[in-house]
Order: C-alpha cells, then structure tokens, then sequence
C-alpha cells in the first residue's frame, strides 16, 4: 500500500518496536499535515519517547514506514535530518563552547547560509533575553537559558518539520508563551510540529489534532471533540479527557475518594 504524502510533515505506517520480548511500539500509524500541531500525548512508558527518537532518526525501527517531507527515513535518513528540528527532553550541549559557537555548529550541520543564520540569530536571542549572554560559555548558563539555547538552535534552521519532547521544562512563563507563539507562527506559515507533552493544558491549548499511545498502542485519535465523544465527555477539558481514556479502574477509586473526602 502506497503511503499518502501529499502536504504531509511526517507519515507513520505500521511503526513496531521492540526491546527484547518488550514492544514498546507497537503497529502505530499517524500522519501529520503541514499547517499543523500534533500532539502525542501518553502515561510514562507508553512508547512516546521511543517514537519520538525512531522520528529523530536516532533508533531504527523493527517494521513499519516513515516519511517525513516526502523522504523515506530509511531510504534517505539525511534528508529527512535536514528538514527536521529537533527539540529533545534532555539535550545535550557542548558546555565549553559560547553561545553563538554552539549556534554556528548548529547552522553548520544543517548548511545555512550565512544569510539566514544572521536573520534569525539575534532576533530570537533577543526574544529569549540571551542576546547579551552569546558570548559567554554554556557552562555559565542556568537550565532554563540552555532549554532557550536549543530552542533557538531549532526555530533559526527554518526547517518545515519539528519534533519536540517536552518543550516546556525548565522555561519561566514569559519565555513558555513566547515558545508557544513560535510554534504557532511556525504552524501557520505551513510548518509541522509533532509535540510530546506531559502538560495537557498546552497540548489543548495548541493542538489542532492529537494521539494518545497507551501501552504502545495508539488508544485513540483526532481533534478535542473527537476524544470528547470517545471518552463519553462532551463538556470535559482534555485532563479529564486523557484519565478516562487511559486510567486504570484503581485510579478512578483513588481519585473518587479523594474527591469525596471532607
């Protein structure tokens, strides 16, 4: 069967993973349009962070197709590097370099030009109030000016797809809503962004469609009023949403008697 990738950032056919006699993902199928935010959303050890470095090229699969901007991920893995960025839940950064050297390295890996590098650098360092510190070393960086570091690494390639894990951990609120905005801006432009999160008020807020992966398996899909009508809750915010499609029988009892206790 031939994958549609018409206006598509990112197509997952049948996508399996396993680790041992663990499946960790297993024969999920999701397909993510240009113009669009997409979130995955699951409990710890559901299998989001497993897809999300197969995506980022960094595990290879046991079975299924991915496409990412017309490009088969096994057939040209660099291509599909190059028009993605990557916003991972820990990065790792080279501490002994500045922040403008960092930035350079970044802009070297994925060829942009000087041009582009020049346009985007300082404005979204000034955005992220880091443009006095891009002389400095990143050791002398607190965690939450390294998490704007790398976002302003991925959001100065221009690249039509993003992949981000956890975006918001370690950002004060004035720099959480100018992300936000970015991904956003970058949506309408005609970018994709396929968003992992914990935060459920984000993913509501942002999201045009989401997926929830439970036990590797993707539970269910689509936009807010699609998982209203499968979780039977048609006024309910996207937490209550989440814990009716994914919460065992125990946790719905805890969460009564806590509710009904004085």
């Amino acid at each position: 069967m031939k994958l549609n990738t018409q206006n598509t950032g990112i197509v997952i056919k049948n996508l399996t993973k396993k680790y041992g006699e663990y499946i960790a993902v297993d024969d999920i199928s999701i397909k993510v349009n240009h113009g669009e935010i997409f979130g995955f959303l699951g409990p710890n050890g559901a299998g989001k962070t497993t897809t999300i470095k197969i995506l980022a090229g960094l595990l290879k699969p046991d079975q299924g197709e991915i496409i990412i901007n017309g490009h088969d991920i096994e057939k040209d893995p660099m291509k599909c590097k190059l028009t993605t960025g990557h916003i991972p839940d820990r990065p790792f950064i080279y501490e002994k370099l500045t922040g403008n050297e960092f930035l350079r390295f970044i802009a070297s890996l994925y060829n942009i030009s000087a041009k582009i590098f020049n346009k985007n650098v300082d404005y979204l360092l000034s955005l992220f109030d880091l443009l006095e510190w891009k002389d400095h070393l990143i050791e002398s960086y607190s965690h939450g000016m390294r998490q704007k570091l790398i976002m302003t690494s991925v959001f100065m390639l221009e690249t039509p797809t993003i992949i981000v894990d956890e975006p918001m951990v370690g950002l004060d609120p004035k720099s959480a809503k100018i992300v936000k905005e970015l991904f956003k801006k970058h949506a309408s432009n005609g970018g994709s962004i396929f968003l992992s999160t914990h935060s459920l008020e984000i993913a509501e807020e942002l999201c045009d469609e989401i997926a929830i992966i439970l036990n590797g398996k993707i539970r269910t899909i689509g936009n807010m009023d699609d998982l209203r009508k499968e979780a039977h809750l048609q006024s309910s915010d996207l937490e209550e949403v989440f814990l009716e499609l994914t919460a065992s029988e125990d946790l719905k009892d805890v969460i009564q008697v806590l509710k009904n206790k004085t």
